[in-house]
């Protein structure tokens, strides 16, 4: 008989990006899509109106896979993303915690709950040039909306910890000791060095950096300049055409 903890986390996978109802994308200039498509969904290549992440099933799939590989090798350490959105991947990380009975770890969201930065004349060229802060009317989502969305399904606990603000403000100084798995979603240069700088010292050897916006060239080459800066050369590994992960080594 198939254990029911997996059983569990494959609804909760099928559940967050609600590929149960298929509720239609909404439009914008990257995926204008106006039909659901279950490969769109699969992977997240729309903005789904009602599911609780964007992230599409693949990429849902490598957090299910790498937390299940950080727990079988003992690496310490809790869980965070930054960018959440509506939360759905966190919401699954920490579905994952309780359905295996793992209470020594944390699910950290960290967002401005406003949506991305509007990072002007003094931000980076490259995030100028994306002035994503356009569709914040989508990419804003209030903390407590996402609360309501743990809430639903009973996962809304104190092993659930939020940290409200601009990344250059709450990373520095987070109470966060120790990290297995570090999801990176801030598709901007600033946004992904802020998170890298502050964060990837307190990644355990073993441990995991997933990297959602690869694809974006903001984004990428804040993660090329911080790779070389620190002497990085752990392989980098697609998830799919979007996102790459790699294993921290030392």
């Amino acid at each position: 008989m198939e254990n029911t903890a997996e059983l569990y986390l494959d609804l909760l996978e099928k559940v967050v990006t609600n590929l149960v109802y298929e509720d239609a994308p909404i439009p914008n200039e990257w995926f204008p899509e106006r039909e659901f498509r279950p490969e769109n969904r699969e992977t997240g290549t729309d903005w789904p109106s009602v599911a609780h992440t964007m992230v599409g099933l693949r990429r849902i799939r490598n957090i299910r896979t790498l937390l299940d590989r950080v727990v079988a090798d003992g690496v310490p350490g809790d869980f965070i993303e930054t960018g959440v959105w509506r939360g759905g991947v966190c919401i699954f990380a920490r579905g994952y915690l309780k359905a295996h009975g793992i209470t020594d770890r944390n699910v950290w969201l960290a967002d401005s709950f406003e949506g991305i930065p509007d990072t002007g004349e003094d931000g980076h060229p490259m995030d100028r040039e994306m002035a994503l802060h356009r569709c914040n009317g989508v990419l804003g989502v209030t903390a407590d909306t996402v609360r309501e969305n743990f809430g639903r399904y009973g996962l809304l606990d104190d092993q659930v910890r939020f940290l409200p603000g601009w990344f250059k403000d709450t990373l520095p100084t987070a109470p966060v000791e120790r990290l297995a798995v570090l999801r990176l979603d801030g598709d901007l240069y600033e946004s992904t060095l802020d998170a890298l700088d502050n964060l990837y010292p307190k990644l355990s050897a073993g441990g995991f950096v997933v990297i959602d916006d690869y694809f974006i060239p903001a984004c990428r080459k804040a993660v090329d300049e911080f790779r070389e800066k620190h002497g990085i050369t752990d392989e980098i590994e697609a998830i799919d055409e979007y996102s790459v992960f790699w294993r921290r080594s030392a």
